[in-house]
């Protein structure tokens, strides 16, 4: 699961993600047969006291699926807040994995995440509960993911649902699906970037001590997560070089040689290593130097194309349009921290 950004297979972003969630209430899903870790990664991310995000920032409730007492993966016993009414008051409702992936869905339950997601609530699924969200016809002519374990599963069961198989989260706007249990966490973590900005969701990173930003496009896994020693004592220095200069030549040609390998050795070992090719990987870190600068920073458009790498504001445009759906202005009107400087103004203008 680990790895680097793998941007060419990116699932389409909204562009009107509100800054911050216009209602705050998390409730996640509780059931009999409760999937632990994938609930406890929505407790983490949105049900732990933060004060240091401000009044703001989510609040948390569990609804169970069945009254009474439910049991959990691992001998836990637990009692939920509230019943399937408190779907009604989420503005986001977390489904963390599913019993089973044959295992039916209570008609009851597909139809409180109707309402609730008709009233505008979003829905987002951890690994196996993205049953639950097609069953309840939430998916239907989306795109969507899962463990890999269940995507065949998934085609068949629902053959009008686009399943993307070698992903970690897809991103549909209000419904959201996360591929194994370690992956929700970079679709809690993504959707705390939509909801609040990049600077939020690294504090959260930081304090669960994981990487701040898997792109939702990367694989879900790599023949290779650690390359062997003597690879690493030689690739490891080069990826940190990469993505420190990022404006560098980074042809495949000049990266082989820096590492002493030919180029068809060096891509297969890269490759394995990260799970992308050397270009996918840097136009990953070079479009996340970009919305950082523009989320937290007063630089001009061009000052962000020419530290982030991309060179020129026409190439930053490019790939902003294409990888994120936006312009670089129109993003920063949305997740900018700083105002909006006199350059970006001309840039929106524009664009």
């Amino acid at each position: 699961m680990a790895g680097l950004p793998y941007m060419l297979k990116i699932m389409p972003k909204p562009s009107t993600s509100p800054p911050s969630p216009a209602n705050p209430l998390v409730v996640a899903l509780a059931y009999d047969g409760l999937c632990t870790f994938e609930f406890g990664v929505a407790v983490e991310m949105f049900g732990l006291p933060r004060p240091e995000m401000g009044e703001g920032w989510y609040r948390f409730a569990v609804a169970a699926v069945e009254p009474g007492e439910l049991r959990a993966t691992g001998g836990i016993r637990m009692m939920a807040d509230g019943g399937l009414d408190l779907l009604g008051e989420a503005g986001t409702i977390i489904v963390p994995g599913w019993r089973g992936a044959d295992t039916p869905v209570p008609e009851a339950l597909c139809q409180a995440l109707r309402a609730a997601h008709a009233r505008g609530a979003r829905v987002l699924s951890i690994c196996s509960g993205v049953f639950v969200l097609a069953a309840a016809g939430l998916l239907f002519g989306l795109r969507a993911t899962t463990h890999w374990r269940y995507t065949d599963k998934l085609k068949a069961a629902y053959p009008d649902i686009e399943v993307v198989p070698d992903v970690l989260y897809v991103d549909s706007g209000t419904v959201l699906t996360s591929a194994g249990s370690a992956a929700g966490i970079d679709l809690c973590l993504h959707l705390i970037r939509r909801d609040f900005g990049s600077e939020a969701a690294n504090r959260v990173a930081r304090r669960l001590v994981v990487p701040p930003h898997r792109d939702g496009g990367q694989a879900q896994y790599i023949e290779r997560a650690v390359p062997e020693v003597h690879e690493s004592a030689r690739l490891g220095p080069l990826i940190d070089r990469m993505r420190a200069e990022l404006g560098e030549d980074s042809s495949t040609a000049v990266l082989a040689r820096s590492v002493g390998m030919s180029e068809r050795t060096f891509l297969r070992r890269f490759e394995a290593a990260t799970g992308t090719t050397p270009a996918r990987w840097l136009l990953g870190e070079r479009l996340a130097r970009a919305r950082q600068l523009l989320e937290e920073s007063a630089l001009g458009i061009e000052q962000v194309a020419e530290v982030s790498g991309f060179g020129s504001t026409q190439t930053l445009r490019h790939h902003f349009r294409q990888q994120l759906s936006t312009t670089p202005a129109a993003y920063r009107a949305m997740f900018g921290r700083m105002g909006t400087p006199a350059s970006g103004l001309a840039e929106a203008s524009v664009e």
